[in-house]
């Protein structure tokens, strides 16, 4: 099957549940701003010195890729659990414990994958407003906004993290 199908040259596209939806719609707004989270993390892995890092953001990037099709799906139970968010609370956690307090703003861009990472946070920032506005609409999980807020979070740890001495 080929990827152009031209099913969408008129401005819709299919939902992952099969719905046809307008391209410029919340909800494809929502998961298409997850899929640019997932490609800053692509840079990020690339340009990543560290193993645990690259590991911490293969795995995000799989977590990702399942709140995508929760977005893109409707009256379905959700992927994104509150065992996965309680992982990313843990992982938090965790990381926070690696490093120094913040006592001043950081200004990120010591590395490439730290500039990345910080790209994703604040496309992560963006996702969630894209998904709040969606759920002030039509139905998202509450573990799907919770999961947004804690992984801009990480992303600005891992990005501390990268950066550390």
């Amino acid at each position: 099957m080929s990827i152009c199908t031209k099913t969408g040259d008129k401005g819709s596209t299919s939902l992952y549940t099969g719905q046809r939806v307008a391209k410029n719609s919340l909800r494809v707004d929502s998961y298409g701003s997850v899929d640019e989270i997932n490609s800053a993390l692509a840079a990020a892995k690339a340009a990543s010195q560290k193993e645990t890092i690259k590991q911490h953001i293969t795995a995000l990037q799989k977590l990702n890729m399942s709140l995508m099709a929760d977005l893109a799906s409707i009256a379905v139970p959700a992927h994104i659990t509150v065992e996965e968010v309680g992982r990313l609370e843990q992982l938090i956690t965790q990381i926070e414990g690696k490093l120094p307090p913040l006592k001043a703003f950081i200004v990120p861009g010591d590395s490439l994958c730290g500039a990345f990472l910080d790209m994703a946070r604040t496309t992560a920032r963006r996702a969630e407003r894209r998904v709040l506005a969606l759920a002030q609409t039509e139905a998202v999980d509450e573990q799907d906004r919770l999961y947004l807020n804690r992984l801009s979070d990480l992303c600005f740890l891992l990005m501390r993290l990268e950066e550390s001495k």
